[in-house]
């Protein structure tokens, strides 16, 4: 069995150091940024990271810091939701990507914005033992569903579960022709109990966390981190309120072993969304 750690990582698009920041003597550039998530994959290790909000700045920086720290990641461009994958372990065998539609059918208003909403997917070949294994990475529309919020836009939580349906739909399509597991990986916009993540979990899907065998981080992973500046603690939300998510689908019993959010101090200037990964074994 090979074993695996798959991430999902928010690294909040910002291509240049921010008024706010530099006044109180930080910087929140690529460059900086960048390098602090290099330090992430140092500790983590991970062998594929589904990326959201990440620019081709950053990508650019992203596979060349890591080359330099001697961490062989080759990229799926995939607009601001890239896959980074070890070339050591992996051969990429197929892959798609595609924008959200801007619009929700039967639905006023625009739903994806400034076309940074999408999906990247790849099928990729484990070295080790040649099992095939597809992985998506997504974002999905971001303004609230609650009346009560200040980023409310009416019918946000059903086209969320409109964008995720889409992803799912084009899994199947590759489960069809590869017959094998998937993992869908991203920045949901949608916590554990929404109509998008329950619409998973009712279509077959399992999420990471529930399935792990060993250990299941039962934290947010989310502090505000913009262009404002950032906090310098972790939301106390109990696992349900998070957004980032694992889900699986097409994998025997046993597939996940660990699921964890990685949040040391030292990210706090990093992004606002604390990187997960899932441990699996196939």
């Amino acid at each position: 069995m090979a074993k695996l750690r798959l991430m999902t990582h928010n690294q909040w698009k910002c291509d240049k150091n921010q008024p706010a920041w530099e006044e109180k003597g930080f910087d929140c550039s690529p460059t900086v940024r960048v390098n602090g998530f290099i330090r992430v994959y140092k500790d983590t290790m991970p062998d594929i990271i589904g990326c959201q909000e990440t620019s081709f700045i950053m990508a650019d920086k992203m596979i060349r810091y890591a080359a330099r720290e001697g961490l062989r990641y080759a990229l799926l461009w995939g607009r601001d939701t890239p896959i980074a994958y070890r070339q050591d372990k992996f051969e990429l065998v197929d892959s798609d990507f595609a924008l959200f539609p801007d619009e929700f059918p039967g639905h006023e208003g625009i739903f994806n914005n400034s076309q940074t909403k999408s999906w990247t997917l790849g099928v990729f070949r484990v070295k080790e033992n040649g099992k095939l294994l597809i992985f998506v990475s997504t974002h999905l529309w971001w303004k609230s569903g609650n009346p009560a919020s200040g980023s409310y836009q009416p019918h946000s939580d059903e086209a969320r579960k409109y964008q995720l349906n889409i992803v799912m739909e084009k899994v199947a399509t590759y489960r069809q022709k590869y017959n094998c597991p998937a993992i869908i990986v991203g920045d949901l916009n949608a916590n554990y109990n929404s109509l998008a993540v329950q619409h998973a979990l009712a279509s077959g899907y399992v999420h990471a966390h529930d399935v792990a065998v060993e250990y299941a981080d039962e934290s947010m992973g989310y502090h505000y981190c913009f262009p404002a500046g950032f906090e310098t603690f972790y939301r106390t939300d109990p696992f349900p309120s998070a957004i980032d998510h694992i889900l699986v689908i097409g994998a025997p019993d046993g597939f996940v072993r660990r699921f964890e959010r990685f949040s040391p101090d030292y990210y706090f200037p990093l992004s606002d969304h604390s990187p997960a990964f899932a441990d699996v074994e196939i």
